[in-house]
């Protein structure tokens, strides 16, 4: 019998394994990896017998993972459609020249455009070819890293909207309510995986200092685009939604499971359904089998919901705000976690005031304690316990003069 190494990584509940670290089969795991399947984090709740079934698992739907030989997938069966509502011949709003840019800048869009064209995303329009709408390209700069970004707001304008929904996050990790085992997934780069339908690609060509490029793929930016990947999602995955203990938000996978045998049943359905549509999964950002962990900026377990400690670390970063705009940016990133905080209402009232249209902008002693103190109550934020809607609820109510209010409450037990 062979054994194989393994190395932990230094985090308190997770550890990554390139391969089970003794198995009959340790030989066949041992392409794991030249496969580059050992990428995943993979929770110490697993005990060694359930890693090697992991590990085979993942070997055996190794063509659902991104690899160097296939970086992306191509989806079958769900070509993207952009119709828009106005009609040859095109407004100039949507035929627009190349914005100007710096040497270092035009270097940086060379760069990212050699890089789609080598995973098939974008070709090169011809010369003899006609070219009726164009969107101009900018290069974004992070620290040193750059990313090219397409101006896609005026063909937005005149796309017709795809109201399919999108889930609410808070409620739909109330499914995860009384899971042991939680897993995540992510599509790697899920929108550049999406086929454009030939007829539309037209709409979607970028022009830059050397040329004029058209999408094969969805670009990030384009307005329907989270609605068609939920859509073509929840079609993907029909059966395993409507039992409850899976949730899809736009590229994202979780699924949760009570027992490990009943974790890889799961997990081996979900890879199935990913691998028959050429989908490719991302495996640095998938982790297995986890009784909390971080997904859709929450932190979550089978009996509560937390703030993500990025999430919390971005708060304490933020600089006392200057004027009316980095308020509202403020509020905004509070409010998305105001049901983690007592009192949200009153604690920002103050900020809200600096809001109004007519009102000047001064933070005075009071504006200043209250963002002071919303600040420390969003890093010092509780869990919220998930829903147990087989247990009953309590509803309060107020009213007074000015309005109405209520509140909806539930007694846990927790062992």
């Amino acid at each position: 019998m062979n054994t194989l190494i393994y190395w932990e990584k230094t985090k308190e509940s997770c550890k990554i394994i390139p391969a089970c670290k003794v198995s009959p089969v340790s030989l066949e795991l041992e392409k794991l990896k030249s496969e580059q399947l050992n990428e995943a984090e993979i929770s110490l709740h697993l005990t060694d017998g359930k890693e090697s079934e992991l590990s085979a698992l993942l070997y055996d739907h190794k063509e659902a993972f991104a690899s160097g030989k296939e970086p992306l997938g191509e989806i079958y069966g769900h070509e993207v459609e952009i119709i828009l509502n106005i009609v040859i011949p095109y407004p100039p709003l949507v035929r627009r020249p190349p914005y100007p840019s710096i040497p270092k800048s035009r270097e940086a869009l060379e760069i990212n455009i050699k890089e789609l064209l080598d995973v098939g995303v974008v070709r090169k329009v011809g010369n003899n070819e006609e070219v009726e709408i164009t969107t101009p390209v900018i290069v974004a700069w992070h620290n040193v890293k750059s990313q090219m970004v397409e101006d896609f707001r005026a063909l937005n304008t005149y796309t017709v909207p795809d109201r399919y929904p999108i889930p609410k996050i808070q409620i739909s990790l109330t499914q995860i309510s009384q899971a042991v085992y939680i897993s995540t997934m992510d599509a790697l780069k899920g929108f550049h995986q999406n086929v454009v339908a030939p007829r539309e690609r037209k709409s979607l060509r970028i022009i830059v200092h050397c040329g004029v490029y058209e999408y094969f793929r969805i670009p990030f930016g384009i307005k329907n685009e989270p609605s068609h990947f939920q859509r073509m999602m929840n079609e993907i995955l029909p059966e395993e939604l409507s039992e409850g203990w899976l949730i899809i938000y736009i590229d994202d996978i979780i699924f949760c499971s009570k027992t490990c045998e009943e974790h890889m049943y799961r997990l081996s359905r979900v890879l199935g359904k990913i691998q028959s549509v050429n989908m490719k999964i991302s495996l640095k950002k998938c982790n297995f089998g986890f009784e909390e962990l971080k997904a859709l900026v929450h932190v979550v377990s089978g009996l509560s919901l937390g703030i993500g400690k990025n999430k919390v670390a971005e708060v304490l970063l933020k600089p006392m705000p200057q004027n009316k705009k980095e308020i509202q940016s403020l509020l905004g990133f509070a409010g998305y976690s105001r049901k983690h905080i007592k009192d949200f209402a009153s604690i920002a009232r103050p900020l809200n005031k600096l809001c109004d249209q007519d009102t000047v902008f001064d933070m005075n002693v009071e504006k200043v304690k209250a963002f002071e103190y919303l600040r420390q109550a969003l890093t010092t934020s509780p869990l919220l316990l998930i829903p147990e809607f087989k247990l009953p609820f309590k509803l309060y109510i107020d009213a007074s003069g000015d309005g109405l209010g209520a509140s909806l409450h539930q007694v846990q037990i927790i062992n």
